[in-house]
């Protein structure tokens, strides 16, 4: 079944890419990315099937346990646009539009140095015959680096404004996982690509992990009471323990100068970095807007994005003005 299930895969990849992706690269002169292109048609149906599992179990959780009952759901609706951009291709499209001249150049040169990243298996051989358990140890990896992205983009004011959107959302779903600004996930696909490189992740490893980390996210935005229990919350980030990360409000601790529970899988590095902070009720979620255009962008895609490249410029210029040289 399995095996009938990934032929009829590769099929549709396959025709996906000679119909749609091959004929566009060739027509802009690109012939030389299509290796590349056939990978992210392969991203970008993987992406589909893991929008509609996170839909077929989500979305009951939320309906049949939430956290908060809504009368209205418009503020959900941008970050279904966003969901939809992200998870059928136009944002990693355009991401790996970006990026794949960079890394065309990079793994170019480090091949002319005869520089080859050294992988898991290399260090340990044993490791071929265990894929399992290679995967798992990538994604450890992979998690602790989300770790340190996701709490700097709490502590960068320049980051922050770009990041701040994502936890404006005042009716946070499984949907919001996908509500980012455009740079900002310009800039997480940058950091997951450099060090998947840099550590050299498989390429049959690459979106298997990306997929696991996406999965755990939405589940750890839904909007439900559903918890792992006394002991499970504090071994995978649940919605609970990730609602606190996006509690409108947090106590006034200067260990939560900058947010708590940053972890995107395994609350263990909130714990060693003492980051984190859980109680048993569900706090309501959203940030406090400084001003009415803030307010007034919260359910707007172009107005956040607009929004966020504002805050950004200045947020860069409150930090030129105050450097010594400026």
């Amino acid at each position: 079944m399995m095996q009938l299930l990934t032929d009829y895969f590769v099929a549709l990849q396959g025709w996906l890419f000679d119909t749609l992706v091959q004929p566009l690269l060739f027509a802009f002169g690109l012939a030389s990315y299509v290796e590349m292109g056939f990978d992210g048609v392969e991203f970008v149906l993987l992406g589909s099937i893991e929008l509609a599992i996170a839909y077929a179990l989500m979305r009951p959780l939320e309906a049949l346990w939430p956290a908060e009952q809504w009368k209205q759901r418009q503020a959900v609706r941008v970050d279904v646009l966003y969901t939809l951009l992200n998870r059928l291709g136009l944002v990693p499209l355009t991401v790996f539009a970006l990026l794949a001249p960079i890394f065309m150049e990079l793994e170019s040169w480090l091949r002319f140095n005869n520089i080859i990243p050294r992988q898991l298996e290399d260090w340990l051989p044993g490791l071929d015959y265990h894929p399992l358990v290679s995967f798992l140890i990538y994604l450890v990896i992979l998690d602790f680096a989300e770790y340190w992205r996701h709490r700097l983009s709490h502590t960068f004011g320049w980051w922050w404004a770009l990041h701040g959107i994502h936890h404006s959302q005042r009716q946070m779903s499984f949907w919001t996982d996908s509500r980012n600004h455009l740079v900002d996930d310009l800039i997480a696909g940058l950091w997951f690509a450099c060090l998947s490189l840099f550590i050299g992740v498989p390429p049959g490893h690459f979106i298997g992990l990306l997929i696991a980390l996406r999965l755990v996210e939405n589940l750890s935005h839904t909007n439900t009471r559903l918890t792992f229990g006394g002991i499970g919350d504090y071994l995978l980030v649940g919605p609970r323990y990730h609602r606190w990360h996006h509690a409108l409000e947090l106590p006034a601790d200067p260990r939560f100068r900058y947010g708590c529970n940053f972890a995107i899988l395994f609350p263990v590095w909130d714990i060693l970095f003492d980051t984190l902070y859980l109680k048993e009720y569900l706090p309501p979620t959203g940030i406090h807007e400084g001003s009415a255009e803030e307010v007034a962008a919260r359910d707007n895609f172009w107005a956040q994005q607009k929004l966020g490249l504002v805050l950004l410029w200045k947020a860069l210029s409150s930090r030129k003005k105050q450097s010594p040289s400026g």
